[in-house]
């Protein structure tokens, strides 16, 4: 290849990236901006230390960055059973179980760390007590675009690594 098939190569590219407005690096956006926004749970799978899948519930759910430092987490299970009642204040004991044991939420303040593409969270409420306060509680985001958002937790409290994968609300 001569210079100037090279050179022209060169100018091809940087005048056709940004007419990808899609792309992250037309945008030039930091990962914080990508972050904002809400995002709809999709899926997640879970390894444990030795490798061995562990079996993820059908859930919904969603999770939203705010510009100024805020998240919001809620996943709730699927086949969560209405209450026979109709009355949310009186459930039977296994109904209430149920939905206790099917619902994670929480919300507090997050920081972005730029250079490990991670999401530094302080949980100040939660529907599981443990989170609230606990240390070193992270997301670590594996793959971002416009429409998917991929996040890794690197160690549940039950010791599991979980692949979160969200696409963005519309």
């Amino acid at each position: 290849m001569n210079r100037h098939c090279v050179f022209g190569l060169c100018a091809i590219a940087l005048v056709t990236i940004p007419a990808f407005p899609g792309s992250s690096v037309a945008q030039g956006k930091s990962l914080k901006d990508q972050l904002v926004g809400t995002w709809i749970y999709v899926s997640s799978t879970g390894k444990r230390e030795d490798g061995s899948a562990v079996p993820r519930p059908s859930a919904q759910g969603a999770v939203t960055y705010t510009a100024d430092g805020r998240f919001h987490f809620i996943t709730v299970r699927t086949e969560v059973p209405k209450y026979a009642s109709g009355d949310p204040a009186r459930p039977s004991p296994e109904e209430a179980m149920a939905v206790a044991s099917g619902v994670v939420a929480y919300t507090g303040t997050y920081t972005v760390d730029e250079s490990t593409k991670t999401a530094h969270l302080n949980i100040e409420t939660s529907s599981v007590p443990n989170f609230v306060g606990a240390p070193n509680q992270r997301r670590i985001v594996t793959s971002i675009t416009d429409e998917e958002l991929k996040l890794t937790n690197p160690r549940t409290p039950a010791g599991v690594t979980l692949e979160l994968v969200f696409k963005r609300a519309k």
